[in-house]
């Protein structure tokens, strides 16, 4: 019993010398943050939940969620700047509470970077077939959607091509992919930025009262949904270990990137409120409807190029976060040994990058995701609450490294981040749960029958 809580030693660790190279600055963490953040939620979150939940107040739903998240958020920046390693909240569960423990948090994220870049393609998918028909260029239907035969559907090819390429793009190096992501963030960015400015002098104030239509309540409800608008900023302790100077740039990556989402969420929802009544927009494309109807159609189409882009940032960075996940299992001998291997030119898991891609485009191209899109929701909630209490256990071990960012207001801030995530995940429905026993169960299967008797722990 004793073997499977066996902890990693922090020293050990960082004197690995089969590390990845370190090439990333701030600017690219940041970078990453938002490009995994900033999705599809802006496009549609702001409008149905104004509509059913929170009225113009969604503006504070939204402050409320990433003050929550940004209490998760400065316990990742301690982890990560005091041990800055590839694998994220497994490779801390490793440190603080030992090895079974790291697994299943290991595995609940293999799941949430598998299901949510097979879902978000899956989106993507619509969004691009529809901007082709917009262009007259129309694709066979059975190529368009899961595979159902009964409604002439059998592949998702756009979803399963546009992960085979971002593979492509990871598998060329983490500079060249950071690069092609900064230019897919500033475009998507252009595109908010540009709703917000042509939108703000068709505002009308009066569309802002009452402000509380649903009172304390809708609001808080409605934090509970846009709080998922936000959950990506995790996958940027996924680089680390391949960061410069860790300490000082990893919470501006974490924080930075979470304060500039919050700013772009804020700024899309008081601009939409005020351009049309909440009452109105319970639409799937609030802000192309509000557009619409002000006469802006041709920026409408640019919002849909923008959809388009910001999806595609968003599987970049969740694929690369699934991978280095895999690179650290693989490296600790709890995945077979391949998924550790590096690439002597690119020096990054190739192999690896090409098994998970190929797993999530057949999810992506041949199963509807619909309701598994919830177990996102419990992987991440999962390596918040670790996360979040593993700090104080970091704290009290004297070996730690020091001079990295360290949570204020210490053990305030841990214990209200712990308290929220495990509020949030009560929230998930049964069904949510019992799929996600069952994927435990199963990783459990594969560490007792393979993980630990292959574990390096056993040198």
């Amino acid at each position: 019993m004793s073997n499977i809580f066996r902890k990693k030693d922090v020293s050990q660790l960082l004197g690995n010398t089969k590390r990845l190279p370190q090439t990333l600055g701030g600017f690219d963490l940041v970078m990453l943050g938002v490009g995994a953040i900033v999705g599809t939620g802006i496009f549609i979150l702001p409008g149905t939940v104004a509509a059913t939940h929170s009225g113009p107040a969604i503006v504070i739903s939204f402050v409320i969620a990433a003050i929550v998240c940004s209490l998760a958020a400065m316990c990742y920046s301690e982890f990560s700047s005091t041990i800055p390693v590839t694998g994220s909240a497994y490779t801390y569960g490793y440190i603080v509470f030992g090895e079974v423990i790291a697994w299943l948090v290991g595995w609940a994220l293999v799941l949430e970077y598998g299901l949510a870049s097979a879902s978000v393609a899956t989106g993507w998918s619509a969004y691009f077939t529809n901007l082709l028909e917009g262009l007259n260029i129309h694709l066979p239907e059975m190529f368009t959607g899961p595979f159902d035969p009964a409604n002439g559907t059998f592949i998702n090819l756009p979803a399963v091509i546009i992960v085979l390429a971002i593979a492509f793009l990871l598998s060329r190096g983490v500079q060249e992919s950071t690069k092609i992501n900064r230019i897919m963030v500033f475009v998507k960015v252009g595109v908010i930025l540009l709703f917000v400015f042509v939108g703000m002098f068709y505002v009308k104030p009066e569309n802002w009262q009452p402000f509380m239509p649903f009172g304390i309540e809708g609001i808080l409800s409605g934090a509970a949904l846009v709080f998922f608008a936000f959950l990506g900023f995790d996958a940027v302790s996924s680089a680390a270990e391949e960061v410069k100077n860790p300490q000082r740039n990893m919470p501006i990556g974490i924080i930075g990137s979470l304060f500039i989402c919050t700013l772009l969420y804020v700024a899309v929802s008081l601009v939409l409120t005020g351009i049309v009544s909440y009452t109105q927009l319970n639409v799937t494309d609030s802000v192309s409807f509000a557009l619409q109807l002000v006469n802006q159609d041709w920026i409408s189409g640019i919002i849909s190029v923008g959809a388009v882009t910001g999806m595609m940032t968003v599987i970049l960075v969740m694929i690369f976060g699934g991978t280095r996940l895999l690179y650290a299992l693989g490296r600790d001998g709890l995945l077979p040994k391949i998924m550790s291997e590096l690439n002597r030119k690119h020096q990054t898991p190739v192999k690896n990058t090409w098994i998970f891609a190929i797993l999530i485009a057949f999810c992506a191209g041949f199963i509807p995701l619909g309701t598994l899109a919830e177990l996102v929701n419990m992987g991440t909630l999962i390596a918040f609450i670790i996360v979040s209490i593993g700090v104080i256990f970091l704290r009290k071990n004297k070996n730690m490294p020091t001079g990295g960012f360290k949570v204020p207001l210490f053990p305030i801030i841990p214990i209200l981040s712990f308290v929220a995530c495990v509020f949030l995940i009560l929230q998930l429905a049964i069904s949510t749960w019992i799929a996600c026993g069952i994927w435990f169960v199963i990783g459990l299967i594969l560490y007792f029958t393979y993980g630990k008797n292959h574990s390096t722990m056993n040198n």
